[in-house]
């Protein structure tokens, strides 16, 4: 009796520690299947938030260090440094969420015009405004407020621009100060900056509201209204490689200016929507309401509308891609020549096409 109480006791202490053992043992199999599982969560809202990145890109833009950055229209600005997509925002320190421009500064810094004419410095931290701080001057009107260093930065604002020294802004009008009651960089009129270039002479040239183009070339400015170039916004403005400068009007289409002699190319080739001024109505096939221009590698002209997706101009010959071709949408707001030389558009509502030399496609941020 002894020796089968003995035994009872071992094979039910045996039992226990078994059950114990299968007990741990399914502990660690949950465990690491709840892992994995956390694991697939996270992997799916990565991805879902590279998927989520706005579709409405209104600014594109690569810094030194290859980063990509997109600002959109509503939702901020993101940066992709080519595996993570980071989104900044108003609640980030961004002085508005429709990002219009990007530029950087010759310490890497990286800065935005917003939407509501702020502009602000990010440094690879912090945000800072320019706009809504003691950094910001107005300018009475004197000329020498005009002149330029080649590391300033120039943003379009009101009726006039900014123009930052690293430091600071001075907010610059265009128009006669004796004459308005009030200066502010947040009132928009007809003589409103909608696009800014600095030419390889140093002129600076700004396309306005309704006024035309008004070209700053250091003692004076000249203002540029002819063959139907003012009444319409003036969205684009580019110098292509031989120096000639390139108007986008949005109405009256695409002009080009050698120096000496404006034509309208948009009226010379029949490209031209004379509806869209009487009634607004958009039509495929034209060339007249243009937001966007730049130059691929080859010297071609590139020529993006709000309207009738994208144009490809030789200087002789010109050919329209839109979404029958590849192209992601018809309405192009940006288009930027990235470090390798490729061409990205920036769409209204389809986020960024990509276009290789041969094939339009859709930029996959992975």
């Amino acid at each position: 009796m002894k020796q089968l109480y003995t035994s009872l006791l071992l094979l039910l202490a045996f039992y226990l520690i078994s059950c114990q053992g299968e007990e741990n043992s399914k502990v660690i199999q949950n465990s690491e299947a709840e892992q994995q599982s956390l694991h697939e969560k996270d992997a799916s809202k990565i991805t879902t938030k590279l998927l989520d990145i706005d579709k409405n890109i209104r600014s594109i833009f690569q810094d030194k260090k290859g980063n990509y950055w997109f600002g959109t229209n509503a939702k901020g600005v993101y940066r992709y440094d080519g595996n993570t997509v980071t989104q900044f925002t108003i609640k980030d320190g961004l002085s508005d969420n429709q990002v219009q421009t990007i530029q950087e500064d010759y310490l890497g810094n990286i800065w935005f015009g917003t939407g509501g004419f702020g502009v602000c410095r990010y440094d690879g931290e912090k945000f800072i405004s320019f706009t809504t701080t003691e950094n910001l001057k107005i300018s009475t009107g004197a000329i020498n407020d005009w002149k330029t260093a080649p590391t300033d930065l120039w943003f379009y604002a009101g009726n006039g621009a900014y123009r930052c020294n690293g430091k600071s802004l001075i907010y610059l009008p265009l128009t006669n100060t004796s004459k308005q009651s009030k200066i502010s960089p947040f009132n928009l009129g007809i003589y409103g900056v909608y696009s800014i270039i600095k030419d390889k002479k140093g002129n600076l040239w700004f396309g306005t509201q309704a006024q035309g183009v008004c070209r700053f070339d250091g003692t004076s400015f000249t203002w540029y209204t002819e063959k139907g170039l003012s009444g319409s916004a003036v969205l684009g403005l580019f110098e292509d490689s031989k120096g000639n400068i390139w108007f986008g009007n949005n109405g009256a289409g695409l002009f080009k200016y050698d120096g000496k002699t404006m034509i309208n190319l948009t009226e010379g080739k029949g490209l031209s929507n004379h509806e869209f001024k009487v009634s607004g109505k958009s039509f495929p096939g034209t060339m007249a309401r243009i937001y966007a221009i730049n130059e691929d590698n080859s010297g071609i002209l590139w020529i993006g509308t709000v309207d009738a997706g994208v144009w490809k101009y030789d200087g002789n010959n010109l050919i329209n891609y839109t979404t029958k071709d590849g192209l992601t949408s018809n309405a192009i707001n940006c288009i930027y020549k990235d470090k390798k030389g490729q061409l990205l558009f920036g769409t209204d509502s389809n986020g960024i096409c990509v276009f290789n030399g041969e094939l339009f496609t859709q930029m996959e941020i992975k």
